[in-house]
């Protein structure tokens, strides 16, 4: 057979068969007088074996090494090594799908924020927390949205649960709405309106301590978080204050300032 022929009768191309030439999976075979090589039955069985072990999804290097094993060993740690990464794709698949239909849920109930795809645990508490019509509130859920890509998952999980908690709570969340107002009346403001120091004060007392010791102490041992470059002292954390109105940063600051004189702890 020329190439062509064993090409069409094994299912590959001939510019397959040459490049497993090149790359020494098939050897080449004798060649005719007029310089075509003639493929013979021999070799159909050694494609037809290639083909069928790559599209199990095997590597060509793999193939290479699963040929040279005589007694088969290889291609059995070969086979359990691809059932396993096989079993690990199909596990992620199944979380992401999970994910996705969550989010499809809140989209078609209207809860899926501007700023998703989130992960679960902030898609959740987009639908509860932040009262609807206040610019704080819609800049504090943007700023969340930056968290969740950023920080540690499990750190960042533990923040969402005491904020969902927070959130939660009637009374606590009644509070939220009434300081939401009053940041908003703050966006013309300038910052030594007599408004902003009793605002930052409120604002640090509505933190519950369970969530500043979540915050203070986030770090997957239990112990503090590591101190980054995002901290409020950073240009991280400068440009995070200047995405608010001057008098509502200065209420930030106010509220840093309280928190720091509770706990001792600095963001």
């Amino acid at each position: 057979m020329r190439i062509g022929e064993i090409a069409a009768a094994v299912g590959l191309t001939t510019r397959a068969i040459r490049h497993y030439h090149h790359l020494g999976l098939l050897p080449e075979p004798a060649r005719r007088p007029n310089g075509y090589r003639e493929y013979g039955l021999r070799q159909a069985i050694l494609l037809a074996r290639v083909k069928r072990l790559t599209e199990l999804g095997l590597g060509l290097e793999e193939v290479r090494d699963v040929l040279a094993d005589d007694e088969g060993r290889e291609l059995t740690e070969v086979l359990a090594e691809l059932d396993d990464d096989l079993a690990r794709q199909e596990a992620d698949i199944r979380a992401r799908r999970a994910r996705l239909a969550e989010l499809l849920r809140m989209s078609r109930e209207g809860l899926l924020p501007g700023e998703g795809p989130v992960s679960p645990g902030l898609a959740e508490l987009f639908g509860r927390f932040g009262p609807a019509g206040s610019a704080t509130a819609a800049k504090d859920l943007e700023h969340l949205a930056l968290f969740d890509a950023a920080t540690d998952p499990g750190h960042r999980d533990r923040i969402y649960l005491a904020l969902r908690e927070l959130a939660d709570d009637p009374e606590l969340a009644a509070r939220m709405r009434e300081l939401y107002a009053r940041m908003d009346d703050l966006a013309d403001a300038a910052p030594d309106d007599p408004r902003v120091e009793p605002l930052g004060k409120d604002l640090a007392a509505i933190v519950p301590d369970d969530l500043l010791a979540v915050l203070a102490h986030g770090g997957e041992d239990g112990g503090p978080s590591p101190r980054t470059e995002s901290g409020m002292g950073s240009s991280f954390g400068e440009a995070f204050l200047d995405d608010f109105a001057p008098a509502q940063a200065a209420a930030v600051r106010q509220m840093l300032k309280a928190l720091t004189e509770r706990t001792g702890w600095t963001p």
